[in-house]
């Protein structure tokens, strides 16, 4: 059996974003060649300035688009998601469900070696670590969330589902709290933790193929359940090298 292949193009998919910012800050120092997707030819410029090697203008409603964004890469990090809007509580047609299933097909088309999802607590079995009244603000959001974790466990890819609590732009705690199975966490997290989570999972072997929840601990509401203990492999994200630009 052949060796599987050592990562060498990344794609961060939503990495005009909080989050995508935040993880190409993380992957910037690293060996790999970032590939970063916008819906704005505005946002370009300053996609190339947090550390992206290739600048890709994609739309994920398009089916062509996302195959065009995997095309040649080994990872995608999904940070895809929708902007405020009416459609949170409605529902309809959400970038979090139709975008990020239509990157999967890709993904698996291309042969993506790992997918990570960033989702969000509150979708699924972890709808107890989201109030009641933030759930029915949100409610179209996790329906599409949901659907779309459904699809990623089943397209037969190596993944991690990450489900973040509230995210804060607050500098990064340095602890960060892993639960697993749903009823878990409740709380705060920053991005930046976040994105170090989400970076490391393709890394990890205890990361493969599971659904997390996570906040950090100075962000911890209430009791903590089903805590786990994962040795994320940090040291992957921290090898220089030269940057070149494309």
């Amino acid at each position: 059996m052949a060796e599987p292949r050592t990562p060498d193009r990344v794609l961060i998919a939503g990495a005009s974003g909080d989050t995508g910012h935040e993880l190409l800050s993380v992957l910037r120092p690293t060996e790999l060649t970032v590939r970063a997707t916008t819906r704005s030819y505005a946002a370009a410029d300053t996609l190339e300035r947090h550390g992206a090697d290739e600048v890709i203008i994609a739309d994920f409603f398009e089916s062509a688009d996302a195959v065009r964004a995997v095309e040649g890469c080994d990872i995608v990090y999904c940070a895809l998601g929708t902007p405020p809007c009416l459609r949170h509580a409605t529902g309809g047609k959400l970038v979090d469900r139709t975008g990020v299933i239509n990157l999967i097909t890709a993904a698996v088309a291309a042969e993506v070696s790992y997918f990570v999802f960033e989702s969000a607590i509150g979708v699924g079995n972890s709808r107890a670590g989201l109030s009641l009244p933030a759930r029915l603000v949100i409610r179209g959001s996790l329906r599409a969330k949901r659907d779309a974790e459904t699809s990623l466990r089943r397209a037969g890819v190596g993944y991690t589902i990450v489900r973040p609590g509230k995210l804060t732009n607050a500098p990064p705690s340095g602890e960060v709290l892993v639960g697993e199975g749903g009823d878990s966490v409740s709380g705060a997290i920053p991005r930046a933790d976040v994105a170090r989570i989400m970076a490391a999972s393709p890394f990890t072997p205890d990361a493969r193929n599971r659904t997390i929840e996570i906040v950090s601990r100075d962000g911890l509401s209430g009791t903590p359940k089903r805590l786990i203990d994962i040795d994320w492999a940090d040291d992957s994200l921290t090898v220089p090298r030269e940057r070149s630009r494309i």
